[in-house]
């Protein structure tokens, strides 16, 4: 296979934190399996089409999660920084997800191997989002109790709509992914390999030129796009709770996205039509990832992931 077909054949399947805990749902492990099954088919369709693969995924309730159980300790264990949990989480959705598609793909028929890599995300300590924390995270608190966690936690917390106040923490922009190289070869051995779960766990370069942690965290999506470029993948695919973007969302003149240009993609953001609560951060992603060279993006629902990259479903995102 020469090297413009095997990067056409090369993709990453960007799960949403949802697609593991569901809304509303009760957050049993239980649960979590069987909802990590069902989001499956698709990218064992691709792996049955021979798709080189690699699996991320989001982490946004677990963390919430993994956060409260840290609040809950507090005083009788020691204190687990961000950084770890976001790790914590790679380990445990790594094993949820790895173990299920090992299962599926031998009932299948497929004998492809699955590895989850933990995928540590470098970051710069100088980002201007360092010093503008705006990602919400953990539980809501009342405003005297964000005043007391201000002084005694060292947190920085702003109000989230009328629900109460929460901790902010910075989401830099990810530069690259440490074990990319490792991912690259086992994905081009074949290995469908699970990475940078929760966009990657955020560090930087030290005075000393070593790696350190840092309280933080990266989009789940910017993340896949970042890790998508440095493993010469053409695809990326980002599967969520819908079957397609749309522009005017919502409104009388609702518009469906099938297929668009990077160009009109690129003009619909600049719009407006993307919020950065909801499609914003997928759409930013999107046109990064073409940016730098990648062939196709395409945005959908969990069970359309393989018909969205052959074109019969979904919104894909091209070159102009």
């Amino acid at each position: 296979m020469n090297l413009n077909a095997a990067k056409s054949k090369t993709a990453v399947i960007a799960l949403g934190g949802n697609a593991i805990t569901l809304p509303g749902q009760e957050d049993t492990i239980a649960n979590q399996f069987a909802n990590t099954r069902s989001s499956l088919d698709g990218i064992v369709e691709l792996a049955r089409d021979g798709y080189h693969l690699v699996v991320s995924h989001g982490n946004g309730p677990q963390v919430g999660n993994c956060l409260l159980r840290v609040e809950l300790a507090r005083g009788k264990a020691p204190i687990l920084p961000l950084g770890v949990l976001v790790a914590d989480t790679e380990g445990g959705m790594g094993y949820m997800i790895e173990q299920s598609l090992q299962n599926r793909l031998k009932l299948e028929g497929i004998n492809r191997p699955v590895v989850t890599i933990i995928t540590q995300m470098l970051v710069d300590e100088h980002d201007p989002a360092v010093k503008n924390p705006t990602k919400y995270i953990g539980q809501f608190y009342t405003e005297d109790e964000a005043k007391i966690f201000t002084e005694t936690r060292d947190w920085q917390m702003k109000p989230d709509g009328n629900r109460g106040w929460r901790r902010v923490v910075p989401s830099p922009i990810p530069i690259t992914a440490i074990e990319a190289e490792t991912i690259k070869k086992l994905v081009d051995s074949g290995t469908i390999v699970i990475a940078g779960g929760g966009g990657g766990i955020p560090v930087y370069i030290d005075q000393r030129g070593l790696l350190e942690g840092m309280d933080a965290v990266i989009d789940k999506d910017l993340g896949s796009a970042v890790l998508a470029k440095e493993i010469g993948a053409g695809i990326l695919s980002i599967l969520t709770s819908v079957d397609n973007v749309a522009v005017n969302y919502g409104k009388p003149d609702q518009k469906i996205l099938e297929q668009v240009t990077l160009a009109e993609l690129k003009r619909y953001y600049a719009e407006g039509h993307f919020p950065p609560g909801s499609m914003g951060p997928k759409i930013h992603a999107a046109i990064k990832f073409l940016e730098d060279g990648g062939e196709m993006v395409t945005i959908t629902s969990f069970q359309n992931a393989r018909r969205a990259v052959v074109g019969e479903a979904g919104t894909r995102i091209v070159p102009d």
